[in-house]
């Protein structure tokens, strides 16, 4: 019965042996098994990583290159802007009347193209004033004084008031208008030569064609002391001598 008892004892201790031996090789293969997974997954992540990183640099790129067309886009679209603006500038330049361009000089006023008018003024006595206006569609310039010729039978212009000159000459837009004061006979009668005037004649300077302007009333008293003024813009300044 003792012996009986003592195989027993020995065969449950060999059965938990066994026991215990399984479950460590169930545990050791459970960690091996873990430790080649981990393994494979880093590896399938180290191997991933480079793809990942390639299409990072790849979107980098394409961001950079994007970004660049951008800019050179909207620099081309800002040139292309400026240079309309300046074929427009250049157009509404050429189109406007009278316009010339800086290199091409401003030529003498034709008579022809150039309204001439005589009126009485009240003040000073004796004095009448002489309009010119521009007529053509370009700018023109009038040089000096007028040449007036009192009468078919005057043999010389009437002579020009010195004092008169301006500081530069007078150049005239398209409509633009410029004046010349004509002193007709000497206030205080000392005079000489005087005479009843039915006609005048006028010549302006760089045109070899004179112009026939009518007299106020038809005709006027002209002396010996008759002048002309320079061409002014202004005409109270031409009334001044």
């Amino acid at each position: 019965m003792y012996a009986t008892a003592f195989r027993r004892g020995r065969t449950v201790r060999t059965i938990a042996a066994s026991i215990v031996a399984v479950a460590a090789l169930s545990l050791t293969a459970a960690c091996g098994g873990d430790g080649d997974g981990g393994s494979d997954n880093a590896g399938k992540a180290n191997s991933s990583a480079p793809a990942s990183s390639g299409g990072q640099d790849a979107g980098t790129e394409k961001g950079t290159d994007a970004a660049n067309g951008a800019g050179e886009s909207g620099t081309a679209d800002k040139g292309g802007k400026s240079g309309a603006a300046d074929v427009k500038d250049a157009k509404a330049q050429a189109q406007k009347p009278g316009a010339a361009s800086d290199d091409e000089p401003i030529g003498d006023c034709d008579i022809n193209k150039t309204v001439l008018s005589v009126q009485n003024v009240k003040n000073p006595i004796n004095h009448m004033l002489l309009k010119a206006t521009n007529g053509a569609g370009v700018d023109c310039k009038l040089v000096g004084y007028p040449s007036l010729k009192f009468g078919a039978d005057a043999q010389a212009a009437t002579p020009v008031n010195e004092d008169s000159k301006p500081q530069s000459v007078v150049v005239l837009a398209p409509g633009e208008s410029a004046y010349a004061g004509i002193t007709t006979s000497a206030a205080d009668g000392s005079g000489d030569e005087g005479s009843k005037i039915d006609s005048l004649e006028v010549f302006i300077d760089g045109n070899e064609d004179s112009a026939k302007v009518e007299l106020p009333g038809g005709s006027v008293f002209v002396d010996s002391a008759a002048r002309v003024t320079y061409w002014q813009t202004d005409l109270q300044d031409a009334l001044s001598w």
